[in-house]
């Protein structure tokens, strides 16, 4: 059984490339990341979609 360890700080938003699949992890209020992982066509429908809301 892995060791629990208490987490310090929620992080910083991050994407990575892991295997076939992008996982982004973003921090929410109240603690803690919400984490999704999207192939090649989500993460650019995604990227998109921001682009639209920030423009």
């Amino acid at each position: 059984m892995a060791a629990m360890k208490p987490r310090m700080g929620d992080g910083p938003l991050e994407a990575v490339k892991e295997g076939r699949g992008i996982v982004v992890r973003i921090p929410i209020d109240g603690g803690g990341r919400l984490v999704v992982e999207l192939n090649d066509e989500e993460a650019s429908a995604l990227g998109e979609a921001l682009r639209e809301v920030v423009a």
